[in-house]
């Protein structure tokens, strides 16, 4: 049996088994105070009620079965997998640049373990929830997570969380590029940086890299599924 979602620019109709919420470095880092994004003074005003929103969305996605799969953005303390200076990485992620602008910090920022590494608390991953951890924006960078969706035959990935613009953006691309079918919750999801950014994102989705929907269609659409999986 499958849900039709009202997605733009066209709907979509898919089994649920074959899909996964994806939620995208909620971490302490992008998503709290006195986390990376907000001491290099990105506004995170709005974190709260995007937690929340996510939250509607994971109540929901396990009562139906939806597989949750979690990206965590991270470094080994010895930033050994950072790329170093001859990384692009080095000179562009917000954390690594934060660090050496930052020398009397006394973790360095997204060190595995810290408290900016940690999800938030309102969103602490669950039994059967998958975390996959990475070092790139990508969440394909590296990882296991190809892996992981084509094991358990998901090929629909409902994505959530933060930036919009930077990892989540970069994760759907290659998401795209690797033939599963990229749907964007747009109130799921912040951009680093102003408002047009988020709407460049989602515009992009739209004309060349999957889908986008609001959380009420989500919720409707998995509201209106005939029964549990």
């Amino acid at each position: 049996m499958k849900t039709r979602f009202d997605a733009q620019p066209e709907a979509l109709e898919l089994d649920l088994r074959s899909a996964a919420v994806v939620v995208v470095d909620m971490q302490n880092a992008f998503a709290a105070p006195k986390g990376v994004f907000d001491l290099a003074g990105i506004d995170i005003s709005a974190a709260d009620q995007i937690i929340r929103t996510i939250q509607d969305i994971l109540k929901k996605s396990r009562e139906r079965g939806i597989k949750v799969v979690y990206l965590q953005m991270g470094y080994k303390k010895d930033l050994s997998n950072s790329g170093g200076p001859d990384s692009p990485n080095w000179h562009k992620e917000f954390a690594l640049l934060l660090m050496r602008s930052h020398p009397q910090m006394q973790d360095k920022p997204l060190a595995e373990g810290t408290w900016n590494f940690a999800i938030v608390d309102a969103l602490k991953p669950r039994a059967g929830d998958a975390v996959v951890g990475k070092s790139r924006y990508s969440g394909f960078a590296g990882t296991n997570l190809d892996s992981l969706f084509r094991t358990q035959g998901i090929r629909y990935l409902f994505f959530t969380g933060m930036a919009t613009n930077v990892c989540v953006e970069s994760t759907l691309r290659d998401a795209y590029c690797l033939d599963y079918w990229p749907i964007l919750i747009t109130d799921a999801t912040m951009q680093a940086g102003p408002e047009f950014l988020q709407q460049a994102t989602v515009q992009n989705v739209r004309a060349h890299f999957g889908w986008t929907l609001t959380t009420q269609e989500f919720l409707k659409s998995l509201t209106s599924a005939n029964s549990p999986i």
